[in-house]
């Protein structure tokens, strides 16, 4: 009978042993799971702050824009859309087909745009709220085989060419000139000249025919635009990538 209760003590005292060692992985278990919520918490916290910043960012920009060109963008037929691009898709003012030169109207344009443009863009409240300001060349579907005889490579070079061409004449103006260091080295890192060939063409209404479906229009696809990206866009991009996973 001792040895039978000796054993009896021995087992009980293995499960009380076993008991201790189940209840403390259950305690680690339940850390890690509310250290698991709080860090899921305060992702979706710094989510929801970048997704605000960067509409209201967005909603400023677009209203100071909108303010400050509304009645010359009518008279130059330009558009400002809400993703903060402002398209130059009036015919006589920008390009001749298969060409590089600025024409006489749109120099005029320019002159008055882009000191005012950038006047907005280098106000200290959206100094780290830009990552880049892009000039957009786009091209029709006519073949521009004088660049390559690959049609779509050809007009890469050519719309290549004609941002290049806008921003060259903006680096040249008496407004870029009197810029200090600082903020040359600024618009430097800011500023890309982009060449988009004819992939974004534009219909009769000037919505892009990849999204409508319609014919190009050639006339409206032969474009150049100014794009604004900005910090939280890039941020959003991120955000976006990490939920896919």
């Amino acid at each position: 009978m001792a040895i039978s209760k000796g054993n009896n003590k021995g087992n009980e005292n293995n499960w009380i042993s076993f008991s201790d060692i189940m209840t403390g992985l259950m305690v680690i278990f339940m850390f890690i799971a509310i250290s698991y919520i709080i860090e899921v918490q305060n992702k979706q916290k710094e989510r929801d702050v970048i997704f605000e910043e960067f509409k209201a960012t967005k909603e400023q920009l677009y209203s100071e824009l909108e303010n400050t060109f509304k009645d010359d963008f009518k008279e130059w037929q330009v558009e400002l859309d809400k993703d903060l691009s402002i398209k130059f898709t009036n015919p006589e003012v920008l390009f001749e087909s298969g060409q590089t030169n600025i024409r006489p109207y749109f120099s005029t344009i320019l002159d008055d745009f882009l000191p005012r443009y950038f006047d907005i863009l280098l106000q200290v409240k959206y100094t780290d709220k830009i990552a880049e300001i892009r000039i957009e060349g786009h091209t029709d579907t006519v073949p521009a085989y004088q660049y390559d005889r690959d049609s779509y490579i050809g007009n890469v070079i050519l719309s290549q060419l004609r941002s290049a061409q806008v921003l060259k004449y903006f680096r040249d103006m008496e407004y870029y000139q009197n810029l200090n260091n600082k903020t040359e080295q600024k618009l430097q890192f800011w500023l890309t000249a982009n060449g988009l060939s004819y992939g974004r063409t534009l219909d009769d209404n000037k919505e892009l025919t990849v999204v409508s479906g319609k014919p190009a229009n050639n006339k409206f696809s032969r474009r150049v635009e100014f794009r604004i990206i900005t910090t939280s866009e890039s941020l959003v991009d991120k955000v976006i990538k990490e939920l896919s996973k």
